[in-house]
């Protein structure tokens, strides 16, 4: 027996548009959220568009993303971008809001918040910041 993927049991493609939308939400209105936003263009449609391509293919449902644009690559898409730890930091703060309020089923949150805060710092391209400690 095939157990549910996490596209099905997210609730198929309208619960991935709206998980979409209340990340893009956040990024656009959270000011803690400003350097993860201003590597976005101005319009946040064309992002809407693609994280909701992936996503749907990335959570086990349809391909739409690999169709339009090929495979993902996503590091080497996002290597034009200086990605660090706080941009890394800001995209998980949005999409963990956002996981927040539309997934009622705590342990797909969880497993999908795990999952997403691999490919986040997968995503970084800049050094971490070295802490300086006073002896």
């Amino acid at each position: 027996m095939n157990l549910p993927n996490h596209y099905q049991r997210i609730g198929g493609e309208a619960k991935v548009r709206e998980l979409v939308d209340r990340f893009y939400d956040h990024m656009d209105e959270l000011p803690e959220a400003w350097d993860v936003r201003k590597l976005h263009a101005e319009s946040l449609a064309n992002s809407r568009d693609k994280l909701f391509d992936f996503l749907s293919g990335w959570m086990g449902g349809p391909q739409h993303y690999v169709e339009k644009h090929g495979h993902p690559m996503l590091r080497r898409r996002h290597l034009p971008f200086p990605i660090g730890e706080a941009e890394r930091d800001q995209w998980m703060h949005c999409m963990r809001l956002a996981l927040g309020e539309v997934v009622a089923d705590e342990e797909l949150r969880n497993e999908l918040y795990q999952a997403f805060a691999k490919v986040a710092d997968h995503m970084r391209n800049q050094a971490a910041t070295p802490h300086h400690h006073q002896p």
